[in-house]
C-alpha cells in the first residue's frame, strides 16, 4: 500500500482487545456481597439451634414468665371416703317416708347413717330448695363436698357451735331424688384428683 497508509518497518500494529478492567471490579464486588449473604445466614442457623448462645436448659415445666409461676400439682386437703361420714336425713317436706327412703339410698352407697327422721321446727317446711347439707366448721373442706356429689343443687352451711364430726342432709320442698349415681361418681372420682396451683419462679 502507499502514501499515507504505507506501512514501514518491520513492526504492525497489534489489536488489542477492550480492557475489562470494569467487568473484574463487578464481579469482585458481587462475590464479597454474595459470601456476606452467606455467612450471614449461617451464623442465623447457628443461632437458631443453639438458642443464641444460651445453653439449653434440662427438660421441665414451662415457666410462664408474664407471672413467674410455674404449673405443678397439688393434692386437695384430704377427705374423707364416703365410709367414714355420718349423715343424719332430716325431712323437711310434707311427703311422709322421705327421709328413710334417702337414708337407704346413701346407704347403699356408702355412707354411714345416723338419726332418720322429719327436721326440727327451724327447718320444718322451710327449706324450698332440693336440700341443705350442714356440719360442724371443719366440714366444710371435707365431709360436706364428699356428701354433694350426692346432691349436687343442696346448698352447703356450717354451724361453728356445733359439736362432733356428723352432717345432716335435710331434704326440701324441690327434693325428687338424689344425683344419679353414675354421676355421683364421677363427682367424687374428680373431687379426689390433684389440682394444678401456680408456684413462684425467679428466672424465666
Amino acid at each position: 500500500m502507499g502514501g499515507q497508509y504505507r506501512i514501514k518497518g518491520d513492526k504492525y500494529p497489534r489489536m488489542r482487545p477492550p480492557r475489562r478492567r470494569g467487568r473484574l471490579v463487578v464481579l469482585a464486588v458481587a462475590s464479597a456481597a454474595v459470601l456476606g449473604m452467606i455467612g450471614w445466614g449461617t451464623l442465623q442457623l447457628i443461632d437458631v439451634f443453639t438458642g443464641g448462645g444460651r445453653k439449653a436448659s434440662a427438660a421441665g415445666p414451662k415457666v410462664d414468665c408474664g407471672t413467674g409461676a410455674t404449673p405443678s400439682a397439688t393434692s386437695p386437703a384430704a377427705l374423707p371416703k364416703p365410709g367414714g361420714i355420718t349423715v343424719n336425713v332430716f325431712n323437711a317436706t310434707t311427703r311422709s317416708g322421705l327421709a328413710k327412703q334417702t337414708a337407704d339410698e346413701l346407704k347403699k352407697r356408702g355412707f354411714k347413717i345416723g338419726d332418720v327422721g322429719n327436721a326440727d321446727k327451724k327447718f320444718d317446711k322451710k327449706v324450698k330448695g332440693t336440700g341443705i347439707l350442714l356440719g360442724p366448721a371443719a366440714s366444710l373442706n371435707t365431709s360436706l363436698p364428699v356428701l354433694a356429689t350426692q346432691l349436687t343443687a343442696a346448698e352447703l352451711r356450717t354451724d361453728a357451735a356445733r359439736k362432733g364430726a356428723d352432717v345432716d342432709l335435710i331434704l326440701g320442698n324441690g327434693f325428687k331424688e338424689l344425683t344419679k349415681k353414675a354421676d355421683a361418681d364421677k363427682a367424687l372420682t374428680a373431687l379426689a384428683e390433684p389440682k394444678p396451683t401456680a408456684t413462684s419462679s425467679k428466672s424465666c
